[in-house]
């Protein structure tokens, strides 16, 4: 893709900076904000002059809200049971692909992180937040499965569990306790301080950190791909995700509209 409707792309000093930007509605991702992440993701890792990736949102509320609740409702109404399945395989391989980026991605967590964007920050190798950052992995609270295969990576298995199981908020002072967040700055030190430690990783030997990052992915307990496959087809063939209607009738009650 040459250009992009749902984010932006800068390039400064060796770092790719990628910003969600769709902030009237906190970032949400929908098919077309997904699809132009990954193409953003795939441009720095063949790009020779990117050694590093930095991930935000634009505005001053949110990373990203999640997926696109309005835009899953309609698909869920639309498209049969097969074609919403081929769908999901797309995006969850997008996913997959960013999560397994072979240059190192950091998080600059502007604000919240919930539903899938508490995923794709889970899914980068850092993050880096302030004082309005919080996350909510939130897939049990509406009859879904995520996380399983990035979460455990980033806190352990203990903490992973607990905060997939009770689909609790974490602020921004936890999140830094439990590895969460590497570092966590004031708001106007934000930028500053990821684009530090994006510049200080672009500038060192590209093929010796790709290398580092690859060896760290393929000696985990389990490949990556190995548990992202287990999640998708669990999801499949195990417990299908609620659809949109069943899953989130309080935010449809309070800010639903008419299908078009």
């Amino acid at each position: 893709m040459s250009e992009y409707e749902h984010i932006l792309v800068d390039h400064e000093d060796g770092v790719a900076v990628v910003t969600l930007n769709r902030p009237e509605v906190l970032n949400a991702m929908n098919n077309k904000l997904s699809a132009e992440l990954h193409d953003a993701i795939v441009q720095a890792d063949a790009n020779d002059d990117v050694g590093c990736i930095v991930i935000t949102g634009s505005g001053e509320k949110a990373f990203t809200a999640g997926g696109d609740i309005h835009e899953q409702r309609e698909n869920d109404i639309k498209f049969s049971q097969e074609e919403l399945d081929a769908k999901r395989d797309i995006y969850m391989n997008g996913a997959y692909e960013i999560s397994a980026s072979k240059k190192p991605t950091i998080g600059m967590m502007n604000g919240l992180a919930y539903g899938g964007g508490a995923v794709l920050a889970s899914s980068l190798d850092m993050r880096i937040g302030c004082e309005k950052t919080k996350f909510r992995f939130l897939a049990a609270a509406y009859g879904r499965i995520n996380s399983t295969w990035t979460l455990p990576n980033q806190v352990g298995w203990p903490m992973a569990k607990e905060l997939l199981f009770s689909a609790r908020i974490v602020e921004a002072e936890e999140a830094y306790r439990i590895g969460l967040l590497n570092h966590l700055v004031p708001e106007a030190e934000l930028r500053d301080k990821t684009m530090t430690l994006a510049k200080l990783i672009a500038g060192n030997h590209t093929g010796a950190v790709t290398g580092i990052k690859e060896l760290m992915l393929r000696d985990l307990g389990t490949d990556l791909r190995t548990q992202w496959t287990h999640e998708v087809d669990h999801g499949k063939n195990v417990m299908r995700g609620a659809k949109a209607e069943d899953a989130f009738p309080d935010f449809i009650a309070r800010k639903g509209r008419e299908i078009s």
